[in-house]
């Protein structure tokens, strides 16, 4: 009884074995074809597409070595400003030259924040984005956000970029100058410009004028525009205005952009089930990633630029708790995202996960504006 079976499998083995075979012979056949014509070719020739190929082979092993290495990454980068050994608001005369012949005042912490991560986006990495070959896609056929690989660094680094934007944005309308009627501060201004520049310009772009200023040179004249500000502030030549309603406002435009994101994993987690095989799901999770990584850094920073308004309202255990749970976020960092059903037990749902995360920040956050407001 046992021969037939084990005759029977044994077939069964043998033709997968020759499918297998077979799809791997379609698969090398066209490598095999151009190695038989590259053999028979003059030196002159081979020479010349074996440097085209070496040339090849080395952009993409840079571009593959740049977007999985992330230099510089650590959820917990802010313990390393000691932002707890600070004693004055931003912008607010130190106590030790009140009076004295030279003036100095309290640095932003939400300017260097601010700056730090953008020179982390296009200084300690590269800014992927913007690549050659990240534009081509995938051998010119595919776009890269459209696979499950190569792409999370690009999504990781908007996310950041987003929330520096924001904060720029922030800086120029309402932190950099006093109750919004004094003249706008001239570097804040050039590093919102530079900041709110699009992700994904190369050296050239389709326009016939000929070649382009890259994306990353602009954020770098941010950061420089940024530090120049915060040395001005320092000498007390520039102004930080920390009031309460600065940080309310501060604060909605944090809410709101989080809320956005929310929406986005919401939208994306309810129409598309496909787990593992969600190719989409890994840029939006990785994006929302970006944004809470900055936030936690420019949260922290704002507790320390508006330390006054925070001690007088009472706002510390508050505040420590919602940046706690900023922190909590940030341990979330599965291997492969997936984007099975809430319900599901097979495949796992990141994305609710991240959009529980946002929700349960973006309520504090809230609650934080409610108890300034009163």
């Amino acid at each position: 009884m046992l021969d037939p079976i084990v005759e029977f499998f044994t077939r069964v083995f043998h033709w997968i074995g020759r499918g297998i075979g077979l799809v791997i012979a379609w698969i090398l056949w066209p490598f095999m074809a151009v190695g038989r014509w590259y053999t028979r070719r003059g030196w002159i020739v081979r020479g010349s597409v074996g440097l085209a190929l070496l040339v090849i082979v080395g952009f993409y092993g840079y571009f593959f070595w740049q977007t999985q290495v992330w230099t510089g990454f650590n959820p917990d980068y802010v313990e390393e400003y000691k932002l707890e050994e600070r004693s004055v608001s931003a912008g607010e005369q130190t106590a030790a030259t009140q009076g004295g012949e030279t003036r100095t005042c309290g640095r932003s912490a939400i300017v260097d924040v601010t700056a730090d991560l953008t020179d982390f986006n296009v200084n300690e990495n590269a800014w992927i984005s913007s690549m050659l070959l990240y534009k081509l896609g995938f051998f010119f056929a595919l776009d890269w956000d459209d696979t499950p690989f190569f792409d999370n660094k690009a999504s990781f680094q908007r996310g950041i970029n987003q929330a520096a934007r924001r904060s720029a944005i922030e800086l120029v309308d309402a932190l950099g100058r006093v109750r919004g009627t004094s003249q706008i501060d001239r570097d804040l201004q050039n590093a919102r410009g530079a900041l709110t520049f699009d992700e994904e310009t190369w050296y050239f772009g389709l326009s016939p004028f000929g070649p382009k200023t890259p994306t990353p040179s602009f954020y770098r004249s941010a950061i420089r525009d940024l530090r120049k500000f915060n040395d001005r502030l320092e000498s007390c030549e520039a102004v930080f205005d920390a009031r309460a309603d600065n940080l309310i406002q501060f604060l909605d435009r944090i809410a709101s952009d989080l809320g956005s994101t929310s929406d986005l994993l919401r939208q994306r987690s309810e129409n598309y089930n496909s787990g593992w095989f969600d190719t989409r799901a890994d840029d939006r999770f990785w994006f929302a990633y970006g944004q809470l990584y900055a936030y936690y850094g420019l949260l922290t920073a704002a507790g320390a630029d508006f330390e006054d308004v925070i001690k007088q309202r009472s706002l510390g255990s508050l505040w420590d708790t919602t940046e706690e749970q900023f922190r909590a976020a940030l341990n979330v960092q599965p291997f492969i995202i997936s984007n099975g059903r809430e319900d599901g037990w097979i495949m796992p749902t990141h994305l609710a996960t991240m959009g529980f995360y946002i929700l349960r920040v973006r309520s504090n956050l809230v609650e934080l504006r409610l108890v300034l407001d009163r």
